[in-house]
């Protein structure tokens, strides 16, 4: 696989040479320190902590003089090593074949060189172009670790959604690293149930590659079990996977779950506004030996069915 094309090269070199000749020696300077930095921040529970790392490292670099352009310029000097980093990782090819279209995207972003730099956008980019993230189908991306400690287990249980979420923990030997699936707001053609399907595939094919992983979970307000009458046409996130053996641990409510709930859906929001409704957030967990039994007859009734129209 091509990493990156001669036109990508030339892209993110576009990009760097948009901050001044001494500019980029900092960048150079600072990005192997700043990438080791976000590395090692990368299990935290906060997705956004590579982010912040990076962010840490170039406001010391720059001070006030800090731009959009010196992050962009950061992300494009990390995107340019990734014909090193990709392999290093020792991914499968699922994840491998997605890589072109992902960082064709990268390379237009930058390019377009929106302001400001949206901060989802920016976590997003410093942990794709680090490979701390990879690609999972055209709309999801996956972390590669991050971690369910047993705190949140024990407070779903004592807050009345349910004892089974401990045992099943237990059987997960969920205090394992957990690959973790999260939504590319940029790119929203897979957010439908194939691309889903696909991404969890993709996590089962990683699995097999990691076996200290203990298998994949995502964390949204679109598992909320009432969604399953407020939006049925979300329903498939959350029964899909329960169905193969996932789990489920509440999070709770919030200011961000109930803004996303209300954005893309009329009906939603004025469920929310009558305080009808009050989105939550969930964790799915998807075990690995369940997660990999599932991928696996999937993949055999997708050849099965190939054979035939054949």
């Amino acid at each position: 696989m091509e990493t990156l094309s001669p036109a990508r090269i030339a892209a993110f070199e576009a990009v760097l040479s948009k901050v001044p000749l001494e500019d980029r020696a900092r960048l150079h300077a600072l990005k192997d320190a700043a990438a080791a930095a976000a590395a090692a921040s990368a299990p935290h529970w906060d997705f956004d902590q590579p982010g912040h790392r990076a962010e840490e490292a170039l406001a010391e670099a720059f001070g006030p003089a800090l731009t959009d352009d010196h992050r962009r310029a950061l992300v494009a000097l990390w995107a340019l090593e990734m014909p090193a980093r990709v392999p290093a990782a020792d991914l499968p090819d699922a994840v491998l074949e997605l890589y072109p279209e992902w960082i064709q995207r990268l390379a237009d972003f930058l390019t377009a060189a929106a302001d400001p730099y949206d901060r989802d956008f920016w976590a997003k980019d410093v942990r794709i172009s680090l490979v701390l993230s990879v690609p999972g189908a055209r709309t999801q991306m996956i972390d590669l670790s991050s971690p369910m400690g047993p705190g949140q287990v024990l407070r779903h249980a004592r807050e009345g959604w349910g004892w089974s979420v401990i045992p099943a923990y237990a059987a997960a030997q969920a205090w394992k690293p957990w690959l973790e699936v999260h939504t590319e707001s940029r790119e929203l053609s897979d957010f439908n149930e194939a691309g889903w399907d696909r991404a969890w595939a993709t996590a089962a094919e990683i699995c097999k590659r990691r076996p200290e992983m203990a298998g994949m979970l995502g964390s949204s307000w679109f598992y909320d079990p009432p969604l399953e009458q407020i939006s049925p046409r979300l329903a498939y996130l959350r029964l899909n996977l329960l169905k193969h053996g996932a789990f489920m641990v509440h999070q709770g409510p919030g200011e961000i779950h109930t803004r996303r709930a209300a954005t893309s859906s009329p009906t939603r929001a004025a469920l929310i506004e009558a305080g009808e409704y009050t989105a939550r957030s969930w964790i799915v967990a998807f075990p690995r030996a369940a997660l990999i039994k599932w991928a696996d007859g999937r993949k055999a009734a997708m050849q099965s069915e190939t054979a035939r129209a054949a």
